[in-house]
């Protein structure tokens, strides 16, 4: 039986980050965000492990291009990641093309005890030996390392310029084949709209860009695979629910525009204790009275809201999550804990898995937690997103009855 500090199996880590927020305010947000990375980094001791990262480079893309290079930079030669000996980073930086910029960066990185790990050539249908530290970036349609699409323009009109898609990747880890997708669906335009439906039109939006994703990659193109999808959903609670939850007692008021009669706000307030107000909702105003409510045991009472993963529950799988909403944090670098009342706080952030990739993770024999699902920097400010991991084991010889499949097609 292995020593407690030599479990079993190939440790993993998958983490998922937005990190928009980090390249509007590089010099109060990165040094304590890569800080907390590097924590979980030391703390799980992974001997593989991808970082997905959505908005990379931030909003204002042009202005950013430096502070991107220095990040890179930084992830690939700091004293805590000196161990890992071998790197693929792709980064989509060609902002001038509208049809194909996603603004996704994936890097990957591989501990120098780690043997033998391959990563598939989607072009030349084999898998490659993964050596030295490489980084593409511009125009990722020419590497035949992997896959990557926009969404098609249509499936959310009302965003003129949208940077949502998805990049996948896939890798022999311990002969072990699985496809690691970073993905970003589209956000709530605007709450008043997500409010006045269940599910809402934005919920429909994800639920037919994820479907894409999820045929797209157990298309017959290729051999079907495990699969891990994480990035940033944008996935939000069901708001009609949860205003109603929270405002139980209270009479709303509409506001309307003077000139258009529209909807531009409304007020619920307690039907007595001096009608105090509880919720504003405006299309970009979430403010209600008691942020705890969000905190209080992480938020755990709002997960019967979060609703918009059960329609893919036979194609993908969730771990328990007992951590609070991941979005959206304040962006004051002195308020790790506070949330912008922008939007309802919800789970945006996660890592999902197929089927089969559950069945991957190595089941504990002993007392020792070898799976973790959690967030990352919970008292630190992090951006308006905190990053989201999975760290687990693959067992010895969980991938075997596969192996002479990936071996054969090997290009050393």
């Amino acid at each position: 039986m292995a020593g407690k500090g030599a479990a079993p199996g190939t440790a993993v880590l998958l983490v998922t980050a937005n990190v928009g927020s980090l390249f509007d305010d590089p010099e109060n947000l990165q040094k304590n965000w890569l800080r907390e990375f590097y924590q979980v980094v030391h703390t799980h001791k992974p001997h593989f492990m991808a970082l997905h990262c959505q908005e990379f480079g931030g909003k204002n893309y042009e202005a950013s291009m430096s502070h991107v290079d220095k990040f890179v930079k930084e992830l690939l030669s700091s004293d805590a990641m000196k161990e890992y000996n071998r790197a693929r980073v792709y980064l989509d930086e060609n902002f001038k093309s509208q049809e194909h910029f996603t603004a996704l960066g994936s890097f990957y990185f591989l501990h120098e005890s780690l043997k033998n790990i391959y990563q598939f050539d989607f072009k030349a249908k084999k898998y490659k030996k993964v050596t030295g530290k490489e980084i593409y970036s511009d125009t990722l349609e020419s590497t035949p390392m992997l896959e990557k699409e926009k969404f098609p323009q249509d499936y959310f009109p009302e965003c003129k310029w949208s940077r949502k898609g998805f990049v996948r990747t896939r890798w022999c880890v311990a002969d072990c084949a699985f496809d690691l997708v970073n993905i970003h669906l589209f956000h709530d335009a605007s709450n008043l709209v997500a409010w006045e439906t269940s599910p809402s039109v934005y919920s429909g939006i994800r639920h037919k860009a994820l479907g894409y994703v999820l045929d797209r990659i157990i298309d017959q193109r290729f051999e079907n695979v495990s699969y891990f999808v994480f990035g940033d959903f944008n996935f939000r609670l069901d708001s009609k629910s949860v205003v109603e939850t929270l405002c139980t007692k209270a009479t709303m008021q509409t506001v309307r525009a003077a000139d258009t009669n529209e909807v531009v706000k409304l007020i619920f307030r307690e039907s007595d204790n001096d009608r105090k107000v509880m919720l504003q909702l405006e299309k970009k105003l979430f403010d209600y009275f008691n942020q705890e409510v969000f905190r209080d045991n992480n938020g755990t009472a709002l997960l019967e809201f979060d609703k918009e993963l059960s329609v893919f529950k036979d194609r993908l799988y969730e771990l328990d999550i007992s951590f609070p909403p991941s979005y959206p944090y304040s962006e004051d670098s002195g308020q790790g804990r506070q949330y912008m009342n922008t939007r309802c706080p919800a789970w945006c952030d996660r890592v999902l898995m197929s089927p089969s990739a559950r069945e991957l993770i190595l089941k504990s024999e002993s007392e020792e937690k070898v799976v973790t699902y959690d967030h990352i920097g919970p008292n630190v400010c992090m951006g308006d997103h905190k990053p989201v991991f999975l760290a687990f084991r693959i067992a010895p010889g969980a991938g075997k009855p596969h192996a002479h499949v990936h071996k054969c097609c090997v290009v050393q």
